[in-house]
């Protein structure tokens, strides 16, 4: 990686209390919204992320919000993989041994989490606005992994910066947009209801690009990217903070019309990556929606 993908290693003097120096946050200015970067984060050693404490959350927190299956799976898979048979906490607790891999979903549900997470994307609204607009829905996903896990080959609709707080993991990138990676009616599946795991083919790796990162590092992760995620040789702790943006919900619609213009029979362009618009098909398909209701997900070329 090139000093554009990686500040990682930056010494810039942070203020007291603040998370990214300002040497991330600019080169975080300069690479939003398409551009994936490395930079660093002073949340290492943060209480509320820590084992214990992580557990707790996930013990109060609804059902809804826990996933953890089993780490030793394969890149590509088909639908969700099996559990293990242990509680969330166990899982938690024991992650050095459980091989295991443990998602704690939407932690902004609990006050003191949710007053993190905002404080973290305060640091970096000037740079989100200026160019995506209004920062929506902001949201924040904990991982906890077991050496050596694998987090199968997906995508997410949602602007993403994973930080690195214990552990270390390496995340292969494919270019968002591109059907090499994803096909379109993946992405349209996916935007009326369908899973988010990609097929995966070892044919794919040569274009992926792999980004390290340890603790005290973070890794931004433009919309609908496709990746996957390997971890390293000790347990691991991430934290995703994630928003929306009015182009990121025109991306989405834009999909969901294709579909409907597909299933017609026609063979519509792919929505535009930033800095177009995707706006007319998005509202195209919100009045599908309001005459007609959402249309199913397409089922695979045959």
């Amino acid at each position: 990686m090139n000093a554009v993908t990686n500040i990682a290693n930056d010494t810039t003097a942070t203020p007291e209390g603040q998370v990214f120096p300002e040497e991330a946050r600019t080169a975080f200015a300069a690479a939003y919204p398409e551009q994936p970067l490395v930079m660093p984060h002073r949340l290492r050693d943060h209480p509320l992320l820590g084992l214990d404490a992580l557990a707790e959350l996930a013990g109060r927190l609804p059902e809804s919000s826990i996933e953890y299956n089993r780490g030793d799976l394969p890149i590509g898979i088909d639908g969700k993989p099996g559990a293990t048979g242990l509680s969330i906490t166990d899982t938690i607790h024991r992650i050095a041994e459980t091989n295991s891999w443990a998602a704690v979903k939407n932690i902004e549900q609990d006050e003191r989490y949710r007053a993190l997470l905002h404080e973290l994307l305060e640091e970096l609204r000037p740079a989100i606005e200026a160019k995506t607009g209004a920062m929506l829905h902001p949201q924040g996903f904990v991982f906890i992994s077991s050496p050596d896990a694998v987090t199968p080959y997906h995508f997410d609709p949602e602007h993403n910066i994973l930080l690195q707080i214990a552990g270390s993991k390496v995340m292969t990138q494919f270019p968002a947009g591109d059907g090499r990676y994803a096909p379109d009616w993946m992405h349209e599946s996916y935007h009326l209801g369908g899973p988010r795991e990609l097929t995966w083919s070892d044919e794919l790796a040569t274009g992926g690009s792999e980004y390290a990162i340890g603790p005290g590092e973070a890794l931004f992760v433009p919309v609908m990217a496709p990746h996957f995620v390997k971890n390293g040789p000790a347990s691991s702790i991430s934290l995703s903070i994630t928003w929306r943006s009015d182009w990121s919900y025109d991306e989405a619609g834009a999909r969901c019309f294709n579909a409907i213009l597909r299933k017609a029979g026609m063979q519509p362009a792919p929505p535009k990556r930033w800095p177009g618009s995707n706006r007319m098909k998005c509202v195209g398909f919100r009045a599908y929606r309001k005459l007609f209701g959402p249309p199913a997900p397409p089922l695979a070329p045959k």
